[in-house]
């Protein structure tokens, strides 16, 4: 579960009595075949002709049958083939292939490469009660002839099962593992061959893997042919990098980002911010704070003021020409993340209009590097205090700053309160929900269900758990307000669950990100990472909780005034609330 950026371990290595276990391995002949072929480490060699339909078509089947027997094949699943560079063995005839009977042939040839299947005794058929089936339908709707559809049927009927080489499952919590994915470090902007390769992985991960693929927008279908020729006619790195990053927020999950390997998006962003923060409040980008309060003065700008246009540009156009680079599975997280980068620039200054006191104005702000602001990100801990006391009989507690060590000071601390005030309106510095959770719970209670994949069953999804919060050993007695917004995310929201379950809890805010569960992560040619959100998260009942959030008991939203005047208006509402109650 994260909203956190990850911890990327490249350089890590295994060794032992000084010797890397891979060359261990391949010594000992216990190493994977796949892991032998390094035929075409320096490049694919493939050229592509200019796709007319019938080939675009063909390459749209080509990704589906690839990744079909990536994941279901018994000799791709044990690891016999790199799968990466049978696509590239592949290509050069199939490209040449000008009629659907040509094509079949090829394809039925290359399938028969890979010898005959032996019968499967452990294949079981998919759950009647799986909440997501394996979408196999493409099969048959494909043109295929009757000996390729029977092949691929053959195939899923005595698909591969147990410890697969390119996939399994994080123990314990269920996302799916993608392994064996090599980033191809060496080539930042890979060559057409591997750039269609990162448009195939990526498709069939999410075509068998993403637990949310009934809530994207887009058809998937046609998601992969639309970007086939995008992906062929990039013609530089970061027109590659945008390319990944725009099929990413397709997928409409505020988890998927690129991880690694953005290095000319970031460049081209910039490394200047300004001194102060902007959040869009009721529609419009609103300056809320100051990272370095003695900037301030330079800057020119209070706190707010409503930014109306940057280097001419109205704010309204500059987000409708991001929106498609800013994965998000609604619109307040995308919003919340294009509002962090909007003043971003590549020089140390920015010209901007704006409205003060009613008044419009302009002016040319200067910009710093971050380093020079001390920003802190809003998904890590401030380090600020975690707790205090709004009123006597009010407690506060903020999950942004809370050790594991503070939980039973704050218990004892505020149990005597009429209300505590919980705000997620953060990423939590420690996970919470059994630990703080059950001080809310009279009785044990199940607070949220988990859907996992099927690695032996591509495609499926069934609910695996339903998580309880024990009672704890005292329960509270007053009033619980949890406070959240666009900023509660993955664990935020998970949080959120845990308390909603309590005995007196109410939740307060406005839509949170809408992107809960843990996240898998996949590399990609170019040495880029990418990642989603691997687990469904429900709650007890079954109510999905993806691109949705947590819905606020009570919808408070700030207001530009309150900005103005200085007032948390959210958190004024919860000791309003806590206040009539007793």
């Amino acid at each position: 579960m994260s909203g956190k950026g990850e911890a990327w371990f490249d350089d890590f290595s295994l060794k032992i009595d000084g010797q890397d276990v891979q060359v261990l391995g391949e010594k000992d002949k216990l190493v994977a075949k796949a892991n032998l072929d390094h035929e075409f480490d320096m490049g694919s060699r493939v050229q592509f002709p200019e796709l007319d339909e019938f080939q675009l078509a063909s390459l749209q089947l080509l990704g589906k049958i690839w990744g079909f027997l990536k994941y279901h094949h018994p000799q791709v699943g044990k690891g016999n083939y790199n799968w990466d560079y049978e696509l590239f063995r592949i290509l050069p005839n199939y490209l040449g292939a000008n009629t659907i009977v040509k094509r079949n042939q090829i394809l039925t040839e290359w399938i028969d490469k890979y010898g005959k299947l032996t019968q499967c005794k452990t294949c079981e058929k998919t759950s009647p009660d799986a909440f997501l089936k394996p979408d196999l339908l493409w099969i048959e709707n494909s043109g295929l002839d009757s000996k390729l559809e029977n092949k691929l049927n053959e195939i899923y009927q005595n698909r591969f099962q147990g410890e697969h080489f390119y996939i399994g499952s994080i123990p314990n919590i269920g996302n799916p593992k993608f392994k064996n994915e090599s980033p191809y470090y060496n080539m930042p902007y890979p060559d057409v061959g591997f750039r269609l390769l990162a448009l195939f992985k990526y498709w069939n991960a999410v075509q068998y893997f993403f637990p949310y693929k009934s809530l994207i927008d887009k058809n998937w279908d046609g998601v992969l042919k639309e970007y086939i020729p995008i992906f062929i006619n990039g013609k530089s790195e970061l027109e590659y990098e945008l390319t990944v990053l725009k099929l990413i927020g397709d997928i409409n999950d505020t988890h998927a980002a690129i991880g690694l390997g953005n290095q000319k998006i970031n460049a081209k962003r910039g490394d200047y911010y300004p001194p102060f923060q902007v959040r869009f409040i009721e529609d419009k980008l609103v300056v809320t704070d100051y990272h370095k309060p003695a900037l301030k003065e330079i800057s020119g700008l209070e706190i707010g003021d409503i930014i109306t246009h940057i280097q001419g540009h109205t704010i309204q156009r500059i987000v409708d020409s991001l929106s498609a680079y800013y994965p998000a599975s609604n619109n307040a997280s995308k919003m919340r993340d294009i509002s962090s980068d909007l003043l971003r620039s590549n020089t140390n200054n920015t010209a901007i209009q704006y409205i003060s006191d009613n008044q419009k104005k302009r002016k040319s702000i200067k910009l710093y590097k971050k380093e020079r602001l001390d920003m802190v990100r809003w998904d890590l801990s401030d380090r600020k205090t975690s707790y205090k006391f709004l009123q006597n009989d009010i407690g506060y507690i903020t999950l942004r700053s809370l050790e594991k060590t503070e939980i039973d000071t704050v218990k004892q601390l505020f149990k005597n309160t009429k209300g505590i005030v919980i705000d997620i309106r953060n990423y939590p510095n420690t996970p919470v929900p059994y630990s703080l959770g059950s001080y809310f719970m009279s009785s044990k209670r199940p607070f949220v269900r988990i859907m996992s994949a099927n690695p032996n069953n591509p495609g499926e999804f069934n609910f695996v758990k339903l998580l309880k919060i024990p009672k704890g050993r005292d329960t509270y007695q007053g009033k619980l307000v949890v406070l959240v917004n666009e900023y509660s995310q993955s664990q935020s929201e998970f949080t959120a669950m845990a308390f909603r379950a309590g005995d007196s809890t109410v939740i307060i805010g406005s839509t949170t990100a809408g992107a809960d569960g843990n996240v898998s992560s996949l590399n990609l040619p170019g040495g880029m990472t990418t990642r989603f959100s691997g687990n469904g998260i429900f709650y007890p009942d079954g109510t999905e909780t993806q691109r949705i959030g947590i819905v606020p008991d009570i919808v408070v939203k700030p207001t530009i005034m309150g900005i103005v005047n200085g007032e948390d208006e959210v958190l004024d509402k919860a000791i309003a609330l806590i206040n009539e109650k007793f």
